[in-house]
């Protein structure tokens, strides 16, 4: 399924798979669907864009530019991937963050062929120039090439044949409006219920040529926080397991040790969220405290803490933000097996 966010140098060639020489990379590539109709989960998506790719090749033109926004690991870049195989055309993959000046952005979209895919991975960190050549390109298929310098620059109009745009974020609320309103058809992608993440390690388990039984199945699902990659990549933890200290099947019993060995508690949290609500609850009496003073004292940049843990940890109501800080929620003092303070206390300050 779904899988990191990866980045491509803005001058690449045509790409099968961005990342393909890491090896972690490469086994999680594999586990994509490679059609719309093998994509588990995201029913409403697959529905809605099912009709938008349909319509397109019924018409036999580039459809509209798509936008997939959602929180990491739910599917966005295999969607794109998946997109451009139904439409049986090639894929060009970037980043925002790759993409520092206009000129690389020209770069790429002039040598785009007809009915292209171009998917921009955390399109919402596009550089300003940049972005206002994109928005000309969407809607125009055209770039402004500039010649020369000073009061005597020119710009010369290049002409660009027809091409789909499949943008990704993490954070649409950073998006502007110009460029939100460019495409066509917005997809948001939820997490996944427990019995979807099963499907998705039925399927990862059948290609991996693993041995899944059905209650080591829920018992990843259930510690996957609702993401296809992390379902994924702790299935690969417990065949590892399994295959160096257990029979070789992946039963209940290897599932539970596995997520023993690797710190995966029964909620899904790892190590660095226990020491955040640790942190929290031990050192700062439940908060408030500033994102940066909890950063310093796990050992984390604060961006680390504020996207990787923060967002589990209040989805899943054991920590709340305050207009004054982090605190801990009664939940996360009874999952740590600690004393919340009593009414009137440090809880929210």
């Amino acid at each position: 399924m779904a899988e990191p966010q990866d980045t491509e140098d803005v001058t690449s060639e045509r790409l099968v798979e961005p990342g393909a020489d890491d090896l972690e990379r490469a086994a999680e590539a594999a586990l994509r669907p490679r059609r719309l109709e093998e994509f588990v989960g995201q029913r409403t998506v697959r529905e809605q864009l099912s009709l938008v790719l349909d319509a397109a090749r019924g018409r036999g033109r580039a459809p509209d530019h798509v936008l997939l926004a959602g929180p990491p690991g739910l599917g966005k870049t295999t969607l794109a991937m998946i997109i451009a195989a139904e439409l049986g055309a090639s894929l060009r993959v970037t980043s925002g963050p790759a993409i520092q000046h206009a000129g690389d952005l020209a770069a790429v979209l002039s040598s785009l062929e007809e009915g292209e895919v171009l998917f921009i991975d955390e399109i919402h960190r596009l550089a300003r120039p940049a972005e206002e050549l994109l928005y000309v390109a969407m809607e125009d298929f055209r770039v402004d090439v500039v010649v020369g310098k000073g009061p005597g620059a020119s710009a010369i109009p290049l002409a660009l044949p027809p091409f789909t745009v499949v943008g990704a974020t993490t954070r649409s609320g950073l998006l502007p409006a110009p460029l939100r309103d460019r495409f066509g058809f917005t997809g948001h992608l939820d997490f996944y219920a427990d019995d979807e993440l099963e499907r998705v390690l039925v399927r990862s388990a059948r290609l991996l040529e693993v041995e899944l039984a059905p209650r080591a199945a829920a018992e990843i699902a259930s510690r996957s926080r609702g993401t296809p990659r992390i379902a994924n990549r702790l299935l690969r933890r417990v065949r590892d397991w399994a295959q160096v200290r257990g029979t070789g099947a992946a039963d209940l019993a290897a599932a539970r040790a596995a997520l023993e060995v690797y710190e995966v508690d029964e909620r899904g949290l790892d190590r660095l969220d226990r020491a955040v609500l640790r942190a929290l609850c031990e050192r700062f009496g439940g908060g408030p405290v500033g994102l940066s003073t909890l950063a310093v004292t796990v050992g984390e940049e604060p961006e680390t803490v504020e996207t990787v843990a923060e967002p589990f940890l209040v989805r899943e109501g054991l920590m709340g933000r305050t207009p004054r800080g982090r605190v801990a929620m009664p939940a996360a003092w009874q999952h740590l097996g600690l004393q919340a303070p009593q009414a009137g206390g440090t809880l929210f300050g």
